[in-house]
């Protein structure tokens, strides 16, 4: 790489230079050292005034060189994952070329230079995303392209550069941290849904975030289970608390996109359950291009303990919604599920709750099994259960304590990169559609956990994953059985062989813990089978 200025600032502190930093660059024009003058074709302009953008400092290291700042959460300097930004007026120097009898490809070198995580899946492969004008789908960049590093030009600081080839001059090139979903493009979503007009989807506006966006509530049920007096089984669904955290957004909308269609076990479910769905819990901060904090510096997923009503608008209002349901008689909060993005590990996985209670404990273990069994990107071995202080103040932990023994909370990761198939080494790189896919298999999930429910007390419970500080013990009543199912095959999911090998445990009537070294919970038959101890 080429010697950077000397007048250039450093970066890479725990603050790197972000004091500097003042807002997201626009049509910056990115000029030589000492260069005077009118700026030319080849010096590149850099741009993230538009929404979700981020990038806050472009410095000019050589023609075909450039250091790149990420802008820090607005109000919190500490936070500094997602880019997304673009880059016009490459000249044909900085494009693909052919010379002589051999293919040269000159390329510009970007380093991202201000990270604040050390740890991150650039490490294991993750490369960027990319499209342009002339190709508007978003492409990774090869992995062979991307390098991740600690750099003595940035303090020793982790930076992760990437080669990029410029092949077409006209193009303006965009370049993302992982495939954007914008505030704009979830409520033309949601726009689309409702000009559908059925009976058993419903949009509200719960509240406004502070800079006064839309905080939406959807509820997708049978008209008969909103009638006045009805009793209720519901299922509690957010996203996007974290806002760079976009795969959240699409494994949302593959769950609303199913629960919404006419598939046999969506018509199941609607009529025997009540979906909430808040899908974008920080407006603000997706609009803004923040990676994990609102528009006033706070990272939401720690203020649930005692959100404010000004300063934490739509978690407040998310709060109060949930501790209305749970103190209606006639209504039974079962579930609640937060969906995030993880930055450092593969697959999807889940997180879960410590309880006293063992006999509650094991039981929260069934539906993530269930889903590893559905999901072949979904990882039970990855999935843990913890009570760690400081997570004390996210919706899990908080929602865990409140909620009775027939309630069961969790949080839902997916990798920002990759998952890899039970049985293989290869890692398979997430796409929107495969995002959404995860969607569709939790909401599939939600019927499997009900068939069987009537029969849970006779089935094993796998063995979650425990921190070696925790431990368990026993006691608690099993949950409300909603029915026993015996409908044909057609309302039936298909099992996938993608869950990893797990001990299954039961308690015995003495509350002592009887492991087996067996590999499934289910097999792939319509009717659940059942797993005996010995």
């Amino acid at each position: 790489m080429a010697e950077r200025s000397q007048t250039a600032p450093e970066a890479g502190n725990d603050m790197g230079n972000d004091d500097a930093i003042g807002g997201n660059v626009s049509k910056y024009i990115v000029l030589p050292t000492g260069y005077c003058g009118q700026p030319k074709k080849g010096h590149l302009i850099f741009d993230a005034c538009f929404e979700s953008g981020n990038l806050g400092r472009v410095d000019h290291v050589s023609e075909f060189e450039y250091d790149l700042f990420i802008r820090p959460d607005t109000c919190n300097p500490r936070f500094r994952v997602w880019f997304n930004f673009t880059v016009e007026n490459v000249k044909e120097s900085q494009v693909r070329k052919i010379v002589d009898t051999f293919r040269a490809v000159l390329r510009v070198i970007f380093n991202i230079v201000n990270f604040s995580k050390t740890k991150s899946l650039y490490r294991d492969g993750m490369a960027p995303m990319v499209k342009s004008t002339s190709r508007p789908k978003w492409q990774r960049l090869p992995p062979k392209n991307v390098y991740y590093y600690r750099c003595p030009d940035h303090r020793k600081n982790y930076v992760m550069s990437f080669a990029f080839c410029f092949d077409r001059e006209e193009d303006i090139y965009q370049f993302a941290y992982c495939y954007p979903y914008t505030y704009t493009r979830f409520q033309h979503y949601l726009d689309s849904l409702q000009k559908r007009n059925m009976d058993y989807f419903f949009r509200e506006q719960l509240g406004q975030s502070v800079q006064q966006r839309q905080l939406d509530l959807l509820t997708i049920t049978s008209p008969d289970n909103l009638r006045e007096g009805a009793e209720r089984k519901v299922v509690f669904i957010t996203g996007r608390v974290h806002p760079g955290e976009t795969p959240s957004s699409f494994v949302c909308q593959g769950i609303i996109d199913f629960l919404v269609s006419q598939h046999p076990i969506a018509r199941v479910l609607r009529e025997y359950l009540v979906f909430k769905i808040a899908p974008m819990l920080n407006p603000d901060g997706v609009y803004l291009g923040n990676y994990r904090c609102s528009l006033m510096g706070f990272d939401l997923n720690r203020h649930w303990l005692d959100p404010s009503p000004w300063a934490h608008p739509t978690l407040h209002g998310v709060k109060q919604l949930i501790i209305q349901m749970y103190n209606d008689p006639k209504t039974s909060l079962e579930f609640y599920i937060d969906i995030h993005a993880h930055s450092t590990m593969m697959n999807g996985f889940m997180y879960g709750n410590i309880f006293e209670d063992e006999e509650r404990f094991q039981r929260q273990a069934i539906f993530p099994k269930l889903l590893c069994q559905n999901a072949e990107d979904f990882s039970y071995s990855s999935t843990s259960f913890n009570r760690d202080a400081v997570k004390a103040g996210t919706g899990r932990r908080f929602l865990g304590g409140l909620l009775d023994h027939t309630s069961y909370c969790y949080t839902l990761e997916v990798s920002f990169y990759s998952y890899i198939v039970s049985g293989t080494t290869a890692a398979v790189p997430y796409t929107e559609e495969a995002y959404m896919k995860l969607g569709r298999n939790v909401a599939r999930t939600f019927l499997d956990y009900y068939r069987l429910n009537s029969m849970v007390e006779k089935v094993a419970i796998p063995m979650p994953r425990l921190r070696a500080t925790e431990e368990r013990s026993s006691g608690g009543e099993p949950p409300s059985c909603l029915r026993t199912w015996s409908e044909p095959e057609a309302l039936g999911t298909s099992m996938t062989t993608g869950c990893e090998p797990a001990s299954i445990g039961t308690v015995t009537s003495h509350g002592i813990w009887n492991v087996l070294a067996l590999p499934y919970l289910l097999d792939s038959s319509p009717t659940p089978s059942v797993v005996h101890p010995t």
